[in-house]
């Protein structure tokens, strides 16, 4: 594990989780670009879309984390937006989910102002959110922190003391559910592109990143570690995530999208080529 990789007067200045979202980013962007050119759609849309997507996951997803973990701030609130806690560099302790939400309300928002339908454009930048999945998953394996539970598998990993997980779980093997989201977000981006050739409509590309995603993250987050604030409901005795919660309505929302979006485009083919016939 390697969570600070580069270190300058005691101070940490990159870790590896900030150090892989920064590259997912900037080349997720650089991919968008190319597959904008490619499409005929304006670049400079992506970008623009790119930044404000950026600052909303962070709010959301910063916001997302302290709303369920208020304790952490009761003697500071200034720590929520404070940037150097314990000699190093970093807002610590941020949720994706709420990212993911927020930055898809931002993405619509700036679609309306501008007056653009969103799906082409939606449809470029999609599926590289699964490849920063891929990749910042890997700096949570680094940082040692969104792990797993207890397991007795010989896959399980012991985390150092230092980190968030070897804390929680000091000398226990933990299912490490950050590599296995990492590998599937690579998976989920390589089945977007092998579906892009049988692509029909706009919106196609969206609505299967999100809709996998979000099927995936409903079923991985039941080996994964969460405290009893983020628990949202007991079934059975099987706890239930509110990142469980949201990724069942956003598999749901996108299937149901899916279908609408597919129906309407059967309709219009069909009207067209009535048209062309007449």
């Amino acid at each position: 594990m390697y969570p600070e990789p580069l270190k300058f007067i005691g101070i940490s200045f990159v870790r590896s989780y900030g150090l892989l979202l920064a590259i997912s980013f900037l080349l997720g962007v650089y991919l968008s670009i190319k597959r904008a050119n490619k499409a005929g759609l304006n670049q400079n849309a992506v970008i623009d879309l790119s930044f404000i997507v950026l600052v909303a996951a962070l709010i959301g997803s910063r916001f997302f984390y302290v709303i369920y973990h208020t304790e952490e701030f009761s003697n500071n609130l200034l720590d929520i937006i404070n940037p150097f806690h314990s000699g190093y560099v970093g807002i610590a302790g941020l949720s994706m989910m709420g990212g993911v939400v927020l930055a898809i309300i931002a993405a619509f928002l700036f679609f309306m102002i501008k007056r653009m339908s969103p799906w082409p454009v939606c449809d470029v930048m999609m599926p590289m959110f699964a490849l920063g999945i891929g990749i910042t998953r890997i700096g949570c394996f680094l940082n040692g922190c969104c792990f797993g539970l207890p397991t007795h598998s010989p896959l399980g990993v012991i985390f150092p003391s230092d980190s968030l997980a070897g804390y929680v779980f000091p000398d226990t093997p933990l299912i490490p559910t950050q590599i296995y989201e990492a590998i599937a977000g690579f998976v989920i981006l390589f089945i977007v592109l092998w579906s892009e050739r049988f692509k029909k409509f706009d919106g196609h590309s969206f609505w299967i990143t999100l809709g996998l995603y979000g099927a995936w993250r409903f079923s991985i987050d039941f080996y994964r570690y969460y405290e009893d604030s983020m628990v949202f409901a007991t079934i059975d005795h099987q706890h239930l995530s509110r990142n469980q919660l949201l990724s069942a309505l956003l598999v749901v929302g996108s299937i149901v999208a899916y279908i609408i979006t597919y129906t309407r485009w059967r309709r219009q083919a069909g009207t067209r080529a009535g048209t062309s016939v007449a």
